[in-house]
């Protein structure tokens, strides 16, 4: 059996810490791709010296030619531009815009059958930029920022109830960023409803940390932003594909009437399996949550129509 092929293009923190988990993990050989010289080279290197330590035997190798990711199974878009202190998701948007198309074009040229994870901000729109690039079907085109977005709930939600993190279930719906959509209703303790374990205020206020979860990291680090926890929701993903899991995860997927929402990609449940997204689940939401949900794709569709995607 061959092993799988990732291709992580950007070899900043979070494409170095996707690179990394993958080859303790022994998931896949990783081509670390970056513009930068040196960079890439030195990081899947200085990953692949660990593998005596780690007992893995992946193969891990930075380049700067694209060449070098020909038939990838799997590519992830890390690269782009950091948000900084104060600034939108959305001011990143122009810039990030020129980085996906130029290098999920090239990726997709040498590797027509892969897999596409966005991981790059404003995620919803770059998902879509690649989606357009590559021309791939959307079934192979998604965005990692559920899987995150959740993970931080369910992190908050352990925490103030004293309870491991294996126990919370529960997700988060549409546009990463300041209208994600948590859905406590469907939020879980060892099965029993979030509400029977706290008051709604100190869920709201959790809902609220979350939906800022990414600005508290970028103001805290005062440069750069979050990337061990993106990267194990990457991996996350990538686990469920690579092994056919058939997981029901939170992923930025193209909606064509689901929820009412056409044309756009916005974070809803998905089943993830060898094809990629192979079912998008459809929940039953409130009035309230199906508002919220249309007002995040209409944010979503406000930056595609900006870039022109």
């Amino acid at each position: 059996m061959t092993r799988k092929k990732v291709t992580v293009i950007g070899s900043g923190n979070v494409g170095a810490s996707v690179a990394l988990r993958l080859a303790d993990k022994q998931m896949a050989d990783v081509i670390l791709i970056d513009i930068l010289e040196g960079i890439p080279q030195g990081k899947a290197l200085d990953i692949l010296e660990a593998g005596p330590v780690e007992g893995s035997d992946v193969k891990i190798r930075g380049t700067n030619d694209y060449a070098d990711t020909a038939d990838s199974d799997l590519v992830v878009m890390t690269a782009g531009f950091p948000r900084k202190p104060g600034m939108s998701r959305d001011d990143l948007l122009r810039a990030n815009y020129e980085v996906v198309k130029g290098a999920i074009a090239q990726a997709a040229k040498r590797s027509p059958e892969a897999i596409l994870i966005v991981v790059t901000n404003p995620l919803d729109a770059m998902v879509q930029t690649a989606f357009r690039v590559s021309g791939f079907p959307k079934h192979r085109v998604l965005g990692m920022a559920g899987v995150l977005d959740t993970a931080r709930y369910r992190t908050f939600i352990a925490e103030a109830l004293s309870v491991s993190v294996l126990d919370v279930q529960g997700f988060v719906l549409g546009g990463h960023g300041d209208t994600m959509v948590p859905v406590p209703r469907y939020t879980t303790v060892a099965g029993i409803p979030v509400g029977d374990l706290m008051p709604p205020e100190q869920l709201e206020a959790i809902v609220e940390r979350t939906r800022n979860g990414g600005a508290e990291i970028v103001n805290l680090l005062k440069s750069g932003s979050a990337y061990y926890a993106p990267a194990a929701a990457v991996v996350e993903m990538i686990d469920a594909i690579f092994k056919d899991r058939k997981r029901i995860l939170p992923c930025a997927a193209y909606l064509q009437g689901e929820y009412g929402i056409h044309d756009v990609f916005v974070g809803v449940p998905v089943k993830l399996g060898a094809r990629g997204i192979e079912q998008i689940v459809e929940i039953k939401l409130t009035p309230e949550e199906r508002a919220a949900l249309k007002k995040s794709a209409t944010a979503v569709r406000e930056l595609t129509a900006i870039i022109g995607v």
